[in-house]
């Protein structure tokens, strides 16, 4: 997105929103399944060698479980989490405006933090569901005759009816809120940064070429955040995009290990969020809260990039 501190525009902005989600869900899903993986099980030493034994054991096509789910959800969630930040930021400018009515209600980067938090916050209710269906089917297993469930539709009907929608098809919703807080906070949060730090260094040129130039009758006019070029904005959201796994990764490892855990009380490892941290340091140290990290920064900046781009 060129300009987040715009207003929304209309239908035009949430369909953007809509593709632009939809595309970028299902291009993480070539390497999600790989990060699944490595968070959920230690059958793997590492990325490559568990994208080689998928590729072996399950076929090509298994790179693509689940994407049905991101390609419906990871849209709405996108539009979701943009109009909710615009929501937050205005807010937070119209307090700063009363606070100090002759400055600029600009938002300092806690501020945009918050705002990008309050997202992550109210994306929740989508993303939670959406990603625990999808980490069923990608680490059920895959022989037919073994399968739990035959596609997203059956894996929420079963997740329901048999455990309820707390237990069931929210369980991780707890550490989700967490993650996607934390998440979204630094993602905008480090964006906003990075695009003032640009246009501060663009204004301070342009005093510079204009105080050089004082006696010209023809001054340019100040730039603006839409003279930041397209390809800046997008450096500027693969760096956001790998701030926010960076801060959150060991949130989202949690969640995986949770939402793949057994559901059956007497065959549940995991007895809650604390539980869930708990365990992983005594099995596996702060290693273990960084397992399948490698694929998902390969995967965070050329997303993150062309969410902000489009």
């Amino acid at each position: 997105m060129a300009q987040p501190e715009a207003e929304a525009g209309g239908l035009t902005r949430t369909l953007k929103d809509l593709f632009a989600g939809a595309a970028g869900g299902v291009a993480q899903v070539l390497l999600d399944i790989v990060k699944v993986r490595l968070q959920t099980t230690s059958e793997y030493s590492n990325a490559l060698e568990c994208a080689a034994k998928i590729w072996k054991n399950e076929g090509p096509t298994a790179f693509y479980k689940g994407t049905l789910t991101p390609l419906v959800g990871i849209g709405a969630c996108v539009s979701v989490q943009f109009t909710c930040f615009h929501l937050a930021r205005r807010t937070l400018e119209a307090r700063n405006l009363s606070s100090s009515p002759t400055t600029a209600p600009t938002l300092s980067t806690p501020q945009y933090y918050l705002a990008g938090a309050f997202a992550g916050l109210s994306n929740t209710i989508l993303s939670s569901p959406i990603e625990h269906v999808r980490i069923r089917l990608q680490t059920q297993p895959h022989d037919p005759a073994k399968r739990l469930y035959t596609g997203p539709l059956d894996c929420i009907r079963q997740l329901t009816r048999h455990h309820g929608l707390s237990r069931g098809l929210y369980r991780g919703t707890g550490v989700t809120w967490f993650r996607e807080a934390q998440a979204y906070g630094v993602w905008f949060a480090t964006f906003e940064y990075l695009m003032s730090w640009d246009l501060a260094g663009r204004v301070a040129a342009h005093r510079s070429s204009t105080s050089s130039t004082s006696s010209s009758p023809s001054a340019l006019p100040p730039p603006t955040r839409a003279d930041i070029p397209p390809y800046m904005i997008a450096l500027y959201g693969a760096l956001a995009g790998e701030a926010l796994w960076i801060s959150s990764y060991p949130f989202d490892v949690v969640k995986s290990k949770m939402q793949s855990d057994a559901l059956e009380p007497g065959r549940m490892r995991y007895h809650g969020m604390r539980d869930c941290f708990a365990q992983t340091w005594r099995a596996e140290g702060a290693r273990g809260f960084w397992r399948g990290i490698g694929p998902t920064l390969l995967r965070a900046g050329p997303v993150s990039a062309g969410t902000f781009a489009v």
